[in-house]
């Protein structure tokens, strides 16, 4: 499986994912429960650098001790939002906004494809980041910051002062709004809350 890291804007990134032929329903599966769970985990706040105590601690973790209160000043490291898988022939991807997880999500997401693309499925390449010449993409609706909405197209709020008072078109933070439910999504993943049941 070829690796290449291509522009990455972690609020709007796609993953580019190409097979040794197209995928039936039972690989098409694999890949996206793959992706769900990890995504998942994400959201939860899981790929939080900042709070790795017992990667940290090494190989011996008898009876080590956890520091509820590190844990609780770790900053949030949250995926945002994922959008559908789409496939075309051998190809398939899948935006996501990857939030402030830190970057070894991504690590953890090759690792996992690696496993996958050994024991069930060939990928013959995983492209993070960018745009594939002949599968042109457009802004994802789920986006929390669309490029249109942004007068001057450089995602900066310091040439807009609109925007320091709205957010992205009133899309962001500033109007407490969030991820948006994808009706396409039968499994709710996309209008995930946070909560816990």
């Amino acid at each position: 499986m070829e690796i290449r890291f291509r522009e990455l804007n972690p609020f709007n990134c796609w993953i580019w994912m190409r097979f040794g032929a197209p995928l039936g329903p039972a690989e098409r599966g694999y890949v996206e429960t793959l992706l769900d769970s990890w995504f998942f985990l994400g959201k939860l706040g899981g790929f939080n650098a900042e709070n790795l105590q017992c990667h940290e601690e090494g190989v011996e973790l008898g009876w080590m001790g956890y520091d509820l209160e590190a844990a609780e000043r770790a900053l949030p490291a949250l995926m945002h939002n994922m959008g559908v898988m789409e496939y075309r022939e051998d190809w398939a991807r899948c935006w996501l906004d990857l939030g402030t997880s830190d970057a070894f999500s991504l690590d953890v997401l090759i690792n996992s494809l690696g496993q996958l693309n050994r024991d069930v499925v060939e990928i013959e390449e995983l492209l993070i980041g960018g745009e594939n010449d002949d599968w042109p993409v457009e802004q994802h609706p789920d986006s929390l910051f669309p490029v249109e909405d942004d007068p001057d197209g450089d995602q900066d709020l310091e040439a807009d002062p609109e925007e320091d008072e709205q957010g992205f078109g009133g899309q962001g933070p500033a109007d407490g709004g969030g991820p948006r439910p994808d009706p396409r999504r039968g499994n709710g993943i996309s209008s995930f809350d946070g909560r816990v049941p």
